[in-house]
């Protein structure tokens, strides 16, 4: 089962030009450069930027390529808003995901994970720590995840920005998101992660309190 942003970010890269988290940047140790990212993502308040994710393998053995584009706030809060070949938005409020399908005219809503599940994706919202929830830097939960069973992260070699995660589930599927024409700190609005329910859909809840 291909697994959303939404869950790979928050349970929610072999890039040329790029360093491999899970290799030393230079003479600098694993732990060194995930001490590096950690410290570059602690003074970014919220980014914007296009993504193309691929998808393969799982269970199904599909092979599959999308794009759309991303906005995400510390802490918690993000927009995928998915383009090609067929819409789709995954939104978090710091609260609550809403997984919209509009083809299927249905919305599922989710509570954010809490904190202790650790998950390695968690940093991108400023809920996670790279060093302290993760063993190197080949992003392997300390505590299991359900759905993710490690992450890489590729970053420029010389600014440290984001360029690539790859993501491998527990099926088997490995995802990919590659990120382009990154911008920091636009002091995006909340209103931004503010997701209202079309008319007209089916409203299915997911492990909220009744």
């Amino acid at each position: 089962m291909r697994h959303s942003p939404a869950v790979l970010a928050l349970a929610v890269f072999a890039v040329t030009g790029s360093l491999l988290a899970q290799e030393p940047a230079g003479k600098l140790s694993a732990e060194e450069v995930a001490a590096k990212v950690q410290q570059r993502y602690d003074t970014i308040r919220d980014f914007e930027a296009d993504f193309v994710q691929s998808y393969q393998g799982g269970l199904l053995r599909t092979r599959t390529t999308e794009q759309g584009t991303v906005a995400i706030k510390r802490p918690g809060r993000m927009r995928w808003v998915y383009t090609k070949p067929e819409r789709k938005e995954f939104v978090s409020n710091g609260r609550q995901i809403y997984s919209y399908l509009p083809r299927d005219k249905q919305v599922i809503v989710s509570p954010m994970p809490d904190e202790a599940q650790n998950t390695p994706a968690l940093f991108l919202t400023g809920r996670g720590h790279l060093v302290r929830d993760s063993i190197g830097l080949k992003l392997v939960p300390r505590k299991e995840d359900p759905e993710v069973e490690w992450l890489m992260i590729a970053v420029d070699a010389a600014t440290f920005q984001l360029r690539q995660l790859v993501a491998l589930d527990r099926q088997g599927g490995r995802s990919s998101f590659t990120f382009t024409n990154m911008k920091e700190n636009r002091n995006l609005s909340d209103t931004i992660f503010d997701f209202k329910v079309p008319r007209g859909v089916d409203v299915i809840t997911n492990g909220l309190p009744k």
